[in-house]
């Protein structure tokens, strides 16, 4: 089915949006030679029977789009109420709901949201919506058999090695366990190596400062003029009660000879 050309730039700009910066859970694949051939893949929300699939959304323009919604529907096997036995979605926003600003990106978190949040009352799959009515485990059993045969590959698409907006932040936090040559542990080793092991520390870049301070009390007498600078900026005090003391040791002789003097005149 053709379209116009000025919705056809429009396909290719969403689709570029999406691959670049995929919403979670949600990635976006087409076919090079037919870039109306669009494909959406939702990740099952965690915490619902759908968790561990994937699951495919077929997308079809017709000539009525943006005015009309696309045609969608499951191309994988799913065990909802609002999806029927052919994949035929049942939602508001591909109906009367639908606006002209909507696109490929808007339809597939309402999908995605369908699953967290099933309509019983509109119920495509009359059994799905009434087990999910009267008896909720058996549902999400039933649901949960379903996603493990028909949605949950041994590994997951390869869309899904492009990580979107939010999964940077949990990849950083858990990375740097495995990664011994990032900043930050490397920074946390090296402060203890300081601190343990003074003989250690002219290794260490990271601060001068620190490293002056633990080599100082061990190594003050065999330190050069520039570092003994430094010491006596760091620790004035051990130096001040030595140049006090040596006086008053010199003048202690001296009184006692002009003891012993007097002591013989007077013999």
């Amino acid at each position: 089915m053709s379209v116009t050309p000025a919705v056809m730039r429009r396909i290719m700009r969403e689709l570029g949006e999406l691959q670049t910066n995929p919403p979670e859970g949600i990635r976006v694949v087409n076919n090079e030679d037919n870039m109306l051939d669009v494909t959406g893949i939702i990740k099952g929300p965690d915490g619902t029977p759908y968790a561990g699939g994937y699951f495919r959304v077929k997308f079809k323009f017709t000539e009525e789009f943006p005015a009309a919604p696309p045609k969608c529907w499951f191309a994988t096997k799913i065990f909802h109420p609002n999806v029927g036995p052919t994949g035929e979605i049942c939602v508001n926003t591909l109906k009367k709901d639908w606006k002209s600003t909507y696109g490929i990106g808007h339809i597939l978190l309402t999908v995605k949201c369908l699953l967290i949040y099933p309509n019983p009352e509109s119920a495509l799959d009359e059994e799905a919506g009434r087990l999910l009515l009267e008896a909720y485990d058996s549902y999400f059993d039933r649901a949960k058999l379903v996603t493990s045969v028909h949605a949950t590959p041994r590994l997951p698409p390869p869309e899904f090695k492009t990580p979107s907006t939010s999964e940077p932040c949990a990849s950083t936090s858990s990375k740097p366990v495995s990664k011994g040559s990032s900043t930050i542990p490397a920074t946390i080793t090296n402060i203890k190596t300081i601190s343990s092991g003074p003989l250690q520390v002219s290794a260490n870049t990271i601060s001068t400062s620190i490293s002056i301070e633990t080599s100082s009390s061990a190594e003050s007498l065999p330190s050069p003029a520039p570092l003994g600078t430094s010491d006596s900026n760091v620790a004035p005090s051990p130096a001040a009660p030595i140049a006090v003391v040596k006086p008053v040791k010199r003048a202690a002789p001296a009184n006692s000879a002009g003891a012993r003097k007097k002591a013989l005149k007077r013999l």
